[in-house]
């Protein structure tokens, strides 16, 4: 009785596939894991990308009354008030906080 070996690192394919790889007639990859595409790696989840980094980010948002500029966490969980004129900057939401109309911001540097 004659038992088959696969190799190790070809024991994830597909039946048919795995006969392919021990002929020798690999099929290319269709993309490039080294080298993802910018917009599809922005769109995966903050672990799943091929760097591991946060969605949120601090951000400086300066108050349309008194130009005041406080710095604003992006997933905020309070309402952010501005301390010179008591503005509401900007509000909670499920995730990522609303800011206010007229408010300008920028995001900060690491």
């Amino acid at each position: 009785m004659c038992t088959r070996v696969y190799h190790a690192s070809y024991s994830f394919l597909p039946h048919e596939q795995r006969k392919e790889a021990r002929l020798g007639q690999i099929m290319p990859l269709a993309v490039d894991l080294l080298h993802p595409d910018p917009e599809t790696e922005r769109q995966r989840h903050k672990l799943k990308r091929l760097v591991q980094h946060p969605n949120s980010y601090f951000m400086d948002v300066k108050c349309p009354g008194c130009f005041k500029i406080t710095t604003v966490f992006s997933h905020a969980t309070t309402v952010v008030v501005c301390v010179g004129c008591n503005t509401v900057l900007c509000t909670p939401t499920g995730g990522k906080a609303r800011l206010t109309e007229g408010c300008s911001f920028r995001k900060k540097q690491h």
